[in-house]
């Protein structure tokens, strides 16, 4: 079931660590979000990706306790953190929070930063905890430097082990990574989520970026106006999509009227591939197609022509249009340069199992409406 998650014997008689039950806020006649549906297991790290304004950043704060619902129900490692009538404060809720900009407190030390969570314990227990997670993150060298004395990654390690010192049900990060250079964020990336495995966390982490929404979560939650349009597992997101929206929002997707006819799915390029379990279909879709799954081969008959090329390294982009004027992309290898205005014939690669679209949703079976093709 979309949105359900992944189950286990080591977590099947747990709680889940966080769920959203018909979650709605409104900010005056503006949605923020409404009737979202979400269990997340304990040790699952789930990437919240979507356009600005779509409602990731409302949710987080809807479960950090930074908002009130208007309707529904959060639950936090089983225990009720907000509905109809109750509301359990931030500091309550076992949720830590990692922030865009870290939001360290200048005038604290390293380890007092960490430490700021921990004044319910005994003071040799909060020594122990945070020199143990100054050595996870590894900075235990650094346990006396002030914030504005360490590089964005390291500030960002610090955030991370300040919102891990209390030992939160759920961690929540809010675009962490945006405020690195290119070249560090991968890496802070990789030893984020090795931390959070390695305590066993729960992660929930918004991103904006495709690459790292799919590369990052175990499950990814793509968002939209406020609604959940598919919680999958990354394959699935992006070679399964659940709507056109999500297709064309996680990776670039071209989409091309087709016709399914005895199983057959073809359109302006020709035969793109069969679809089994349509023998007695007779219905027009729309095709997905990625760049990737975009053949060419200069022919001099062609009607399709090279409009444009975008050079990426590894692979070049060409932008090919159609005797239509509609416009497909094809991705080619880094020595592969078909001039602006070649001819060639555009095929699918072979393999490809391309999304079909009946209006925005996708579909595996054939409408219930669909007619049946007329037998001679």
């Amino acid at each position: 079931m979309e949105g359900a998650p992944p189950t286990g014997s080591a977590t099947a008689c747990a709680p889940p660590a966080l769920t959203l039950e018909g979650v709605t806020k409104r900010y005056g006649s503006a949605r923020g979000v409404e009737s979202l549906e979400l269990a997340i297991p304990a040790g699952e790290l789930v990437t919240l990706i979507g356009p600005s304004g779509c409602g990731k950043s409302t949710t987080l704060r809807l479960v950090a306790g930074l908002e009130r619902p208007d309707a529904g129900r959060i639950t936090v490692a089983g225990d009720v953190v907000a509905d109809r009538t109750r509301f359990v404060n931030p500091e309550n809720r076992r949720v830590g929070l990692v922030f865009q900009d870290h939001a360290l407190f200048p005038h604290l030390n390293v380890a007092r930063n960490v430490e700021f969570g921990l004044d319910r314990l005994p003071r040799s227990e909060r020594r122990k905890r945070v020199g143990d997670l100054l050595d996870l993150v590894q900075l235990a060298h650094l346990a006396e430097r002030y914030p504005h004395e360490l590089s964005g990654g390291e500030q960002q390690r610090v955030a991370l082990a300040r919102a891990l010192a209390p030992r939160p049900a759920v961690v929540l990060l809010d675009e962490p990574f945006s405020s690195l250079d290119e070249s560090l964020r991968g890496q802070v990336r990789r030893d984020t989520v090795a931390t959070l495995r390695e305590t066993g966390t729960t992660g929930v982490l918004v991103t904006h970026d495709q690459t790292e929404a799919l590369s990052v979560g175990t499950r990814v939650v793509v968002m939209h106006d406020g609604v959940i349009e598919q919680a999958d597992i990354p394959e699935k997101v992006f070679e399964q999509p659940a709507t056109r929206f999500v297709a064309s929002f996680m990776g670039d997707a071209d989409f091309l009227p087709a016709h399914v006819h005895r199983a057959l799915l073809t359109c302006e390029i020709g035969v793109v591939s069969t679809v089994p379990g349509w023998a007695d279909s007779d219905v027009d879709v729309d095709v997905v197609l990625r760049p990737h799954e975009v053949a060419l081969t200069p022919a001099t008959d062609a009607t399709a022509r090279v409009s444009a090329l975008e050079y990426h390294g590894a692979f070049v982009l060409h932008h090919v249009t159609l005797a239509s004027g509609r416009t497909l992309r094809s991705w080619q290898p880094h020595d592969v340069r078909y001039p602006v205005g070649t001819p060639v014939t555009v095929t699918v690669a072979a393999g490809t199992h391309p999304t079909l679209l009946v209006g925005d949703r996708a579909v595996t079976t054939p409408p219930r409406n669909a007619p049946r093709p007329v037998t001679p």
